[in-house]
């Protein structure tokens, strides 16, 4: 593949503004009941009808991000709204905790267990305030956002199912969307909070999960940093590894800091060498440190969402180091991706492959595959390699 940036710029702003949004919008919207559908086969069919709030949420902030940032098209607006009416009645419990999840008419089927939903919900309410001009939004936004200030340190509550004190174990999953949720709130926070919560969540990343010695982004560390020798202790992300870094990208590209995205880059590079089959292509979803066998059964499985966020980074990498072993990767992973996950009969792309790259499930959406990770992708690679061919 050669550098023809603005040839490759618009392969990926034509996927995403002629199928794969429209997909969606033929699809998803349920302009009944309110919110989205997500369980979508293959030719976009619903085949359940129950409401996911992380998938709810992150729909809302697609289609406000592209009417705030791309085009004020009418439809693409109303499309956020729908949504986000319907969370704000439905979403949360009398706490303001977000559920997990909902049926149809909003009714909650599964207890706000997790932060993750309120993580998605300040994103979602946030982008829908800009675009939307609407104060109520704000107000949902930063009472989400408060939430997952309150509990980062406690995520599950009282939920955990870890016994107190024996194995204490903290997931990078919090600061990673933490960071990428505070650049989302930004324009919502005092500069000072902003900068001093920023910080916080890089030096936790880029020292406590950061494993120094082999330049791989662990999982789950103790509190302290340190590893343990265990199923958890020992576990690799890939696509949770790199999508962290372009986070930290972003941040340190906000500050004006070559170091760190350097240091990013570096961590991106080593993880997809640890992490690529060389056997079948494509990153593995789950892997140990030490080489044992993973705990997770679909370790060996290939995401659609690893594989996309792997181009974000590569993309960014590339074009603030121009770092020739990034724009390698960055080939490597565009053939793989474009060739295994995109699918030119129905439109929007699969997201689960067996090891030899096979579709394992023949879905468009589902319980965690929404409206998200291929728009995202899609449209910052348009933006990443259109800046790059100026």
């Amino acid at each position: 593949m050669q550098q023809d940036f603005p040839a490759l710029a618009e392969l990926y702003k034509n996927a995403l503004l002629n199928d794969v949004i429209p997909f969606w919008e033929r699809h998803s919207i349920d302009w009944q009941q309110g919110g989205y559908f997500t369980c979508l086969d293959r030719a976009g069919k619903v085949y359940d009808t129950d409401k996911f709030i992380w998938l709810q949420n992150r729909q809302v902030w697609i289609f406000s991000m592209l009417y705030e940032r791309l085009e004020k098209r009418p439809e693409w607006l109303k499309i956020a709204a729908n949504g986000a009416n319907f969370l704000a009645k439905h979403g949360r419990d009398p706490e303001g905790n977000w559920f997990f999840a909902l049926d149809r008419a909003g009714n909650p089927l599964v207890q706000p267990y997790n932060i993750f939903s309120d993580c998605f919900a300040a994103m979602a309410f946030s982008k829908y305030a800009l675009a939307s001009g609407e104060d109520w939004a704000k107000d949902i936004a930063l009472q989400a956002y408060n939430n997952v200030l309150r509990r980062q340190n406690n995520p599950k509550g009282k939920y955990n199912k870890a016994y107190p004190g024996t194995r204490s174990l903290k997931s990078l999953a919090v600061p990673m969307i933490l960071a990428n949720l505070s650049l989302e709130m930004d324009w919502l926070l005092p500069s000072d909070r902003l900068e001093e919560i920023l910080a916080a969540t890089v030096r936790e990343v880029m020292t406590d999960f950061l494993d120094g010695d082999r330049g791989l982004m662990y999982e789950n560390v103790t509190p302290d940093g340190s590893h343990i020798d265990c199923f958890d202790g020992r576990l690799i992300n890939p696509g949770h590894g790199i999508e962290a870094m372009w986070f930290i990208i972003d941040i340190a590209r906000r500050h004006n800091d070559p170091k760190t995205i350097n240091q990013a880059v570096d961590v991106i590079l080593n993880i997809l060498n640890f992490a690529w089959d060389n056997e079948y292509g494509g990153l593995y979803y789950f892997m140990d440190a030490d080489g044992h066998p993973p705990q997770q059964l679909e370790w060996s499985q290939k995401l659609w969402w690893v594989h996309l966020e792997s181009l974000v980074a590569l993309a960014m990498g590339y074009r603030l180091t121009g770092r020739e072993a990034c724009w390698e990767w960055y080939q490597k992973m565009h053939d793989y991706t474009w060739s295994h996950f995109a699918d030119p009969e129905y439109g929007e792309w699969f997201g689960y492959l067996d090891r030899q790259g096979q579709v394992l499930l023949n879905l468009k959406g589902g319980k965690w595959k929404g409206c998200f990770h291929v728009p995202r992708a899609l449209y910052l690679c348009w933006q990443q390699l259109s800046v790059t061919s100026d």
